[in-house]
């Protein structure tokens, strides 16, 4: 018979979303007897859309506009204010979760979200009782208290870095409800081969295939540091990607260069400009840097106080693996590249040494978990019939 998986998401970052499509697209591949369905956590607390009805916005814009524009100072202090809402909030988004509970049961239900958990899992437990509730962590480790991490909940936890399952056990969770996986979830294309000729690539995009080429990218819709990082580097080849901001995409065509840049639009291929480079500039984001990574790049990113607060760990697993430089501000970025470069082989064999194959290490963990409810449900109806 047919499961029904349940994967949770919401659109704050690109990061929950992109997770939960790589693993429905991984599973669909794998031709597993699965239905999986993807569930928009926001959509289900305001189905009515009365949030975006009053101020023009989904819950999720007022986010992405700040990581659009850089305002993340702060965002620690917020964050705790967003937790105090949850809270003051749990009754009705309980009567929501479990009126959607209600009217699609599933066989599995996967958080990737943070700061909801625990709302979450009492609602499928109100409801589907032996349903089990997986939560996967889409950030490299936790931000306690109570983001990812809830303690008491009788769950499966996929942690991706020993920093994470360490907190883990922190809160009291034992390793039959843990599994490390080898990294963060990435989409199916960045674990198969480009089949690419790469110096033909190179040519015909007009760079040089014998000078080191970086990869630029801040998100999703790009940053104004990418300007800045342009202007440091002007003799450095950059392919710089842009996504949906075609305006910063136009003012990188016009900045005057001493070797070649080019800023790239929207694309559903990054992979394949990754693989035409030799390291990576951006944000320290723990898809962007995993994706960098798994193609083989080491990574200059940026720490400072405008850092997220969940992103800070990034930095200090990149310094400890010897997988790139971690810098204080743009104004050294210049210097940094340089040393980078001239120390190139070194970083990239650091790099090498990370096999990252977590997407099908959770869809195994997906696949115990279905498999240890159907044991369950089977015993229980021996020891019932016993019982009669």
């Amino acid at each position: 018979m047919t499961k029904k998986i349940d994967l949770i998401y919401f659109n704050a970052g690109g990061g929950h979303r992109s997770a939960a499509t790589a693993l429905q697209e991984a599973i669909k591949l794998q031709n597993r007897d699965w239905e999986v369905r993807l569930v928009n956590l926001f959509e289900v607390l305001d189905p009515k859309a009365i949030f975006r009805k009053r101020t023009g916005l989904a819950p999720e814009d007022l986010y992405n506009m700040r990581l659009k524009r850089g305002w993340t100072l702060g965002l620690a202090t917020e964050l705790k204010v967003l937790q105090a809402m949850i809270r003051i909030g749990h009754a009705a988004m309980l009567r929501r979760l479990e009126r959607y509970w209600e009217a699609n049961r599933s066989d599995l239900v996967v958080s990737l979200v943070p700061n909801f958990n625990k709302v979450i899992f009492q609602s499928v437990k109100s409801r589907m009782p032996e349903v089990p509730f997986v939560t996967i962590l889409t950030d490299i480790a936790d931000y306690p208290p109570h983001f990812w991490i809830e303690p008491g909940l009788d769950q499966h936890i996929v942690c991706g870095s020993a920093k994470a399952l360490e907190q883990a056990f922190a809160e009291g969770y034992t390793a039959d409800q843990l599994t490390q996986s080898s990294g963060m979830i990435l989409k199916p294309s960045f674990h198969q081969p480009q089949n690419l000729d790469r110096v033909e690539e190179l040519k015909k995009l007009g760079f040089d295939p014998a000078k080191p080429v970086g990869i630029v990218m801040f998100g999703g819709h790009g940053s104004a540091d990418m300007l800045r990082i342009g202007k440091a580097l002007q003799d450095t080849q950059l392919i710089l990607m842009c996504g949906h901001n075609s305006l910063l995409a136009e003012k990188i065509g016009l900045q005057t260069t001493l070797a070649k840049h080019l800023a790239v639009g929207f694309s559903t291929n990054v992979e394949r400009y990754f693989a035409l480079g030799d390291f990576f500039i951006g944000k320290p984001g723990p898809g962007s840097i995993s994706e960098a990574i798994q193609m083989g790049l080491p990574v200059i990113t940026i720490e400072n106080a405008w850092t997220m607060p969940q992103e800070r760990y990034n930095t200090e697993w990149i310094r400890e693996r010897g997988l790139g430089i971690v810098v204080p501000s743009l104004r050294s970025i210049r210097k940094s590249t340089l040393k980078l470069i001239e120390n190139l082989d070194q970083f990239q064999a650091s790099v090498s040494k990370i096999k990252n194959n977590a997407l099908y290490e959770v869809i195994e963990v997906l696949n115990q978990q279905l498999k240890q409810a159907d044991l369950t449900i089977k015993t229980s109806c021996l020891a019932s019939s016993t019982l009669d």
